[in-house]
């Protein structure tokens, strides 16, 4: 396998220029064997602080789990907006996500990010990838992520399934949450995360969403947070996302809890047997 080391991380707002201009004629069924690194990233303080009172959890410098998949987005993005990568970025659908972090992470520690990108495997709807991305301080691993995204299209009926989420849990609901029309908009600024389907209705429109979305990873890590410290490490957590949440409109989260084991679900206050995220979180 390739390493390719970047000077720093990209610029977001580009990359994702570039992803749609070059959207179209993207195909293949290689994906190249290639991992871009990017050493010596440092949290800033001030947005890491912003991103935890808009998820919810205790300002602090204890990085949150889901906190390194925002830091390493521009260098995801920067591998699957390359000129040989098959897939297209837009319309990509980001079906789950496991995360493990061996120990609490200090935002005083500098990271070194690698992100691969896995084979392509047909699904009933299109075809699925799986993303890598690792977080090293000097030689330890301390964090590791494998999401899985759907590129829609001709699908294979007879595809193998993957793992199907658990059962949401039952009973009444622990929290709700109204989420505002511009929440989209607000995590965009605290995550660098613009893409159109979370800014605006009518960017989302155009991209086949009746209104625009929240972020998926806004609601795993709203979710997290409001299951308390467990996740912070060591742990691991695996989120499913079921459905999109559109913008505006209100959740209620429920939780079921057995020994060394969570099970969480944010479903739809008005439609109740709507579930938009199931997550598990183990320590």
């Amino acid at each position: 396998m390739a390493v390719e080391t970047l000077a720093t991380l990209p610029a977001t707002a580009p990359l994702l220029a570039r992803a749609a201009v070059t959207a179209r004629g993207r195909r293949g069924s290689e994906v190249p064997q290639r991992t871009l690194r990017v050493e010596d990233v440092r949290v800033d303080r001030g947005r890491l602080a912003a991103y935890q009172r808009l998820t919810g959890y205790d300002v602090s410098d204890t990085v949150p789990q889901p906190y390194p998949w925002v830091l390493a987005f521009p260098l995801q993005t920067a591998l699957m907006t390359r000129p040989d990568f098959p897939l297209a970025l837009p319309g990509l659908v980001h079906l789950e996500n496991r995360v493990t972090t061996h120990r609490p992470l200090d935002a005083s520690e500098p990271l070194t990010f690698d992100v691969t990108a896995g084979d392509l495997r047909p699904h009933r709807r299109g075809r699925t990838l799986d993303v890598r991305l690792e977080a090293r301080v000097d030689d330890e691993l301390v964090w590791t992520c494998d999401s899985v995204y759907l590129s829609r299209g001709r699908g294979d009926e007879d595809a193998p399934r993957g793992d199907a989420p658990p059962q949401a849990p039952d009973g009444p609901a622990v929290a709700v949450w109204r989420l505002p029309d511009g929440l989209g908009r607000e995590y965009a600024g605290v995550s660098g995360d613009v893409n159109p389907i979370h800014l605006h209705p009518l960017a989302a429109r155009a991209m086949g969403f009746r209104r625009h979305i929240a972020h998926g990873m806004w609601t795993y890590a709203r979710t997290l947070a409001a299951l308390g410290r467990t996740s912070l490490g060591p742990s691991t957590s695996r989120v499913w996302f079921t459905k999109p949440v559109f913008l505006p409109s209100t959740v209620e989260l429920v939780v079921g809890r057995a020994p060394g084991a969570t099970t969480a679900a944010l479903r739809s206050r008005r439609d109740p047997p709507t579930t938009h995220l199931v997550l598990t979180l183990e320590a």
